[in-house]
Order: C-alpha cells, then structure tokens, then sequence
C-alpha cells in the first residue's frame, strides 16, 4: 500500500512537471475539457433556475388546491348552498372558495371604469396566503351577510383611486355602494392568472361570493376552489369530490371537472427533470470531444518520451509503474480542466441569473456531475495510451532516436 502511495505521488509529481513544460500544449488540450464542463455546469444551473421561478409561478397559482369547474346539465346547472356545505363537510377539506366572474362598470365620482373584472370570493380565499398588502380581508360575517364591502387589485387602485389610500374609501358597482376594506399585493395569483390569461381589464375587484352571484343573476356556483388539509392525501380528497358531484349530478360525470395543480407541478417537476437531462447530455458531447484531445496529446507525448520510457524500464520500472504515470497525468490534466470548467461555468449561471431574474442557486449535483465526468474522461481517453506506454519494449525505445 505504501509503495503505491509513493508510485501515485511521484507520479503526480512529473505529470505537474511535464504540464508546466507544455503550457501551451496543455492549455489547447484541457480546453475541450474546460468548455465541456463549463457547458454543463452553466446549463443545469440555468434551467434549475428557471425551473424554480417557473414552478413557483404555477405553485402560486394554486397549489394545494382543487378547482372544481362545473358545466352542468339541461336538468341542474351548478351547485347549491346545500352541495357546497355537503362537499366542504368532506375528510381533508380546509375550506372552499367558489368563485363567480362577472364583468362590470366600476365608478366613483367623476371617473367610471367600464371592463372592471369583479370576482365572487369567500373568506377562504384569503386564509392559506397573506394576500392582503394593506387593510383587512372578506370574513365570513361578509359572506354570510351579504355586505357590501370590497378589495382591489393595484391597476383598479392606480386607475380609480391615483396618488390615495383607497382603503375606507367607496366606491359603485352598478348601482350598488361598496366600501373598499383591502388593497391586494402586486403578487397576488389572481393578479398573475389574469396576466397568463391576457386578460387587459381596468383592474379586478373582490366581493363576496353571494353579492357577485345577485350582480350576475346566477342562482347557483359553476367553478370554486377546494382547499386540500393535508396535500400527501390529495388524489384521495379528488376521487370523494368526484363522488359526491357524481351523485349530485345524478351519476353524470360530464357535468363537472376536477383538477389539481399538484398534479400538473408533478408533470413539469417530471418534465424539466428529463431536459435537464437532455442539456446535460448534449453539453456532455463537449467532454467527449475534450477527451479525444488529451488521447491525442497523451498518444502524442509517449511518442516523444520513448527513450525516457526505455530508459526508465531499464532502470526497474514495471509495466504497471509506466502505465500508472501516464494515466495519472492523464487524470491530472483532466480534472485542471474540470475545476476551471467549473469556475468558468459558475460565472456564466450566476450572470445568466442577473440577466434573466431568476434565483442563482449553486448545484452540488451539476457540480459532481462536471468534475466526476472530466475525471472519467481522463481515466478512459488516457487508458490507451497508457496502455501503449507500458507495452513498449525497452530496447527499442533506447534505440528510437
């Protein structure tokens, strides 16, 4: 064991030697290794970057919950207050939200918005994120008493209310009087599910969900949100809604359609992780590439050190001893190129994350993915000539000129 640590160590020793030597050469040789690793590294943290910002975006629009989209039928065209009490007295739900769209004029004296977008929402809604930037949200005194109080979006405050605090004051919808309560922050989902729709309205306002229903005439709810307790139980919690609106509906299951956001985050998650993997392979094919270039320069370099090579074998070197030297200094000059492909393609994530906004996280497994790569590359592009080197015949070797 000692006498191989020694074997590993001088031989660590002349590689360094043969490279400061060679720098040029060297430079050229690792650059394919350099470029290749860089190209991963930057690649996965990139998409790993975006993938988060992305995920989060979606997750903000819903996750840990169940939209329930209601189409109805000739015979019941939406749930009743009854259904709604029957599908929130179900195991694992924390609440529900129906939701009632209507578009509507919107005014306060002396300026009128004509496309405002009103939104019927319950205290629920408010409960899971802090959704409020300034004032207070619906409670369930509002809901059940039908008050006519209200919470806009910053486009409805900037358009109607520019250079106030619009909480306390009132404003019209339709004919009705409403009381402004809260004002919603910039990141509210209902804000970025309008913006991913292309939705370009005077602003949104929230009421509560029974006012919204008498302002569009609807007697009964076609889309709400179901809260889930626990999201480890959610694809049970969707087949007991499934359940109860099957017989709701009188066991016509195209009346109704159910659908979680975490199983649509799965399917990216899933997704993104097979392109990271497809980028990685493809910026892979530039270690590869690099690798040919140290085979080249290490087949290359046997050639020129024949006669060391003989004189060594002269002197007691074992084949094993020769076949070591070479692959270790084939190993070293991939892994010099490895740890500046990592450094290099650091730089290139973390300005990348500048560019695009994203978060710049460091990935330990891009990382270990890079170096462990070129480190391969190295050991198998170097074995052959290694190989070749440990072969060659003393006496021939003196001989060669």
């Amino acid at each position: 064991m000692r006498n191989i640590l020694s074997a590993v160590r001088q031989g660590v020793r002349i590689s360094l030697q043969n490279i400061k030597s060679n720098k040029m050469r060297t430079f050229l040789t690792t650059l394919g290794i350099i470029i290749g690793v860089m190209a991963v590294i930057a690649l996965i943290t990139i998409v790993n970057g975006v993938i988060g910002s992305v995920m989060g975006q979606f997750s903000s629009l819903g996750a840990g919950t169940l939209s329930v989209t209601i189409t109805g039928s000739s015979l019941k065209k939406g749930l009743t207050e009854s259904d709604l009490q029957e599908l929130g007295a179900l195991d694992n739900v924390a609440g529900l939200s129906p939701s009632v769209s209507v578009t509507a004029p919107v005014a306060r004296t002396g300026k009128t918005l004509d496309s405002a977008q009103i939104q019927g929402r319950s205290e629920y809604y408010f409960q899971n994120e802090d959704r409020i930037s300034y004032g207070r949200a619906l409670t369930r005194t509002d809901v059940e008493e039908e008050s006519y109080v209200c919470i806009i979006d910053q486009d409805l405050a900037e358009n109607l209310f520019p250079g106030e605090n619009p909480v306390g004051q009132q404003l019209f919808i339709g004919a009705v009087r409403y009381t402004v309560v809260g004002l919603l922050g910039e990141d509210d989902n209902l804000m970025a599910a309008m913006s991913l729709s292309g939705s370009d309205s005077d602003g949104t306002v929230l009421i509560p969900y029974t006012n919204a229903m008498k302002l569009s005439g609807s007697g009964s709810i076609t889309s709400l949100d179901v809260y889930v307790a626990d999201t480890d139980r959610t694809e049970q919690l969707i087949d007991d809604t499934e359940a109860v609106l099957y017989r709701i509906f009188n066991e016509n299951d195209d009346c109704y359609f159910v659908f979680s956001m975490d199983s649509l985050l799965d399917t990216m998650d899933s997704m993104m992780s097979m392109l990271t993997y497809m980028l990685a392979g493809i910026a892979s094919i530039a270690l590869l590439v690099g690798g040919i270039g140290i085979m080249n320069m290490m087949l290359t370099s046997v050639s020129e050190r024949r006669q060391e090579i003989g004189l060594r074998k002269a002197m007691g070197a074992t084949p094993g001893r020769i076949q070591l030297q070479f692959l270790l200094e084939s190993l070293v000059l991939s892994l010099i190129g490895g740890f500046v492909g990592v450094i290099l393609g650091l730089l290139v994530s973390w300005a990348a994350a500048v560019a695009l906004g994203t978060e710049f996280v460091i990935s330990g497994s891009a990382v270990g993915l890079g170096v462990g790569f070129s480190a391969a590359v190295g050991i198998i592009f170097g074995w052959m000539p290694a190989r070749r080197a440990s072969r060659l015949n003393p006496i021939d070797a003196l001989r060669s000129e």
